[in-house]
């Protein structure tokens, strides 16, 4: 599986058999950033910033994953603010978002379904 990384490259972090519904993981971008990865309970994968705009701590890929009106989402664990797995707006505050990577998932390991706007915040 691989990210679309804010300078547009790809980069290869796990395999779709890593991630586990309802839990994240968190990977290492290029340029210091980290990326927090879920694969949600339809199959989905998502792949948003882990970095929480509300504290400044990389804690969103330990977040409580859920939905809201069929938006898949992770809770922050600290502040408890909802962020949108698809686009990385933060349900709470529609001022605040987070960015949203791109994911594919290559070969004979496309198991899941990747998500992501690829849109950068």
């Amino acid at each position: 599986m691989e990210i679309r990384c804010p300078d547009g490259g790809w980069l290869a972090v796990c395999g779709p058999d890593d991630l586990t519904p309802g839990r994240g993981v968190a990977a290492l971008l290029p340029d210091g950033s980290q990326a927090a990865l879920f694969l949600d309970r339809a199959g989905r994968i998502h792949a948003i910033g882990n970095r929480d705009p509300f504290t400044g701590a990389q804690v969103l890929s330990r977040g409580l994953t859920g939905s809201a009106a069929g938006r898949p989402f992770v809770a922050s664990p600290l502040l408890k603010q909802r962020f949108d797995l698809a686009t990385g707006d933060c349900l709470d505050d529609p001022e605040v978002s987070v960015p949203a990577y791109g994911v594919r998932v290559r070969g004979p390991e496309r198991k899941a379904a990747a998500q992501g706007t690829g849109r950068a915040h």
